[in-house]
């Protein structure tokens, strides 16, 4: 049991921590909420106010410009199809070279999770990673920004250490009932290892939906861009040529920081949304393969 005094002082412990993570949480937050009354704002209200999380006037016009032409929706449409395939490429090899690694049984594991962890440690670069990709003659296709990212070393050595703690009997009493090792990996340690496929798979989706600068490195065609791309674009080099509402003799164009706040919205919020769906394996997943390998 404890004392009045140590009641006092865990309440207090406690207090002290809401406290201190509600402050974290609120500063974490109000650039966003800034960015998000930005795009809403207008150009004098901009001009005239260097901070502010409500606008006085509310006005929709850089998300007008935004989404005057088929430019950020093809980009959008880009993105998600390079976040969907790439991650159904990165659990795919992940999880198959993951299961392999973690048998015992298999010849030479030990000198492939070398190999691994040396990958971790060391990479060719920059103008090597490209020179394999142009004569692999991937250059200007999307498997270019997909294969090179196919596997992370980490993720990799956590998903194994994750399988290598699987009861083991249940993979005996599979073999007994006929089951092949894929049949094995399929029906037995795919469906017991879902909170920690939800949180890589996150992980992996979050890293392709933000990657910018391989599509930049390998995609010469404009048309193939990704929308983080077009947002550099925009943000970077306020290359803000996207709309076709300059036809309009009544449209005033709006200001570039509102177009750029609003873009910044368009790329962030489609990713964020996927979150609630994951929250429930996320906190699980992280955790479970950080038990002894």
């Amino acid at each position: 049991m404890l004392n009045k005094h140590d009641q006092i002082s865990e309440r207090f412990f406690d207090i002290f921590n809401y406290v201190f993570l509600a402050i974290f949480a609120l500063i974490t937050l109000l650039p966003f909420i800034y960015i998000v009354a930005g795009s809403f704002a207008t150009e004098a209200e901009l001009a005239e106010r260097d901070f502010f999380l409500i606008p006085r006037d509310i006005s929709i016009t850089a998300y007008q410009y935004i989404f005057s032409t088929g430019t950020i929706f093809r980009s959008m449409g880009v993105s998600i199809f390079i976040t969907v395939v790439g991650t159904l490429t990165n659990l795919f090899f992940t999880l198959t070279m993951a299961y392999a690694l973690s048998r015992k049984e298999l010849m030479g594991r030990n000198f492939v999770m070398n190999l691994v962890i040396f990958s971790m440690l060391f990479s060719g670069g920059m103008i090597p990673s490209y020179l394999v990709v142009k004569d692999l003659g991937l250059i200007n296709s999307y498997a270019a920004v997909i294969l090179p990212a196919a596997i992370s070393a980490f993720n990799l050595i956590v998903i194994r250490n994750f399988f290598q703690n699987l009861p083991p009997g249940l993979e005996e009493s599979a073999r007994i009932d006929g089951c092949t090792d894929i049949g094995v990996l399929w029906k037995i340690v795919i469906p017991l290892s879902m909170p920690i496929i939800a949180t890589f798979g996150l992980f992996y989706a979050v890293g392709h939906w933000n990657n910018f600068f391989s599509a930049l490195l390998y995609l010469n065609d404009h048309t193939k861009w990704p929308l983080q791309v077009m947002l550099r674009e925009i943000v970077m080099l306020s290359q803000l040529a996207i709309g076709d509402m300059s036809a309009d003799p009544n449209f005033v164009k709006p200001p570039d920081q509102s177009v750029k706040m609003a873009v910044i919205i368009v790329g962030t919020l489609p990713i964020l949304l996927v979150y609630p769906f994951l929250q429930k394996h996320f906190a699980k997943g992280a955790l479970l393969g950080s038990i002894k390998g």
